[in-house]
């Protein structure tokens, strides 16, 4: 015992205290405008602008007595909100700075999902149509056309949804250093 030194250093230091491996490590965010350039942002634009004139035009066509245009209005301001949120997520690269949140996955769910949503909202406010306005009327023809602009809203959920999950799978990089990364 003779040999212990009597001044022994006990204080340790942690990774959360040093500040090298905080997993929540929020700093300023900053903004990343080559987001809106790939492929996968290029179809947020898209899906923002045609989710918007398909609750504009349903808005805009006194929809309120007709129970089957509240879904399609619900199914086009949630989407297009949801749409507006990851857009900010993504340019702000918020994605980058929570890595516990599987960012790729919550993205095609969220796209998957918002592709049935509006494959039920186009068949309802296509069928509904004829059953609820005058053809050649104002409102027929906005209803018709939000028909057609929530046709296109399937497709364009459906395409996002089809590209993140190839990213996502990883198809010409590595999937494991993308998961690492946040991607």
């Amino acid at each position: 015992m003779s040999e212990f030194p009597s001044k022994v250093s006990t204080r340790t230091s942690t990774p959360e205290a040093s500040g090298t491996n905080r997993t929540f490590a929020m700093g300023t965010p900053t903004c990343e405008m080559t987001f809106l350039k790939s492929f996968i942002g290029i179809l947020m634009i898209v899906e923002i602008v045609l989710g918007l004139l398909v609750w504009a035009l349903i808005a805009d066509s006194h929809y309120h007595p007709y129970p089957a245009y509240h879904w399609v209005m619900f199914v086009a301001v949630f989407c297009w909100l949801m749409t507006i949120i990851f857009l900010v997520i993504y340019l702000l690269q918020l994605h980058l700075k929570l890595r516990v949140i599987p960012w790729s996955i919550v993205l095609i769910m969220f796209n998957l999902c918002a592709a049935i949503l509006y494959i039920i909202a186009f068949i309802t406010c296509a069928a509904s149509v004829s059953t609820t306005s005058m053809k050649s009327s104002q409102a027929y023809n906005k209803r018709a056309a939000a028909s057609f602009f929530a046709c296109l809203m399937m497709i364009t959920y459906g395409a996002s949804t089809f590209f993140i999950f190839m990213e996502w799978r990883g198809l010409g990089i590595n999937a494991a250093t993308n998961h690492v990364n946040g991607v």
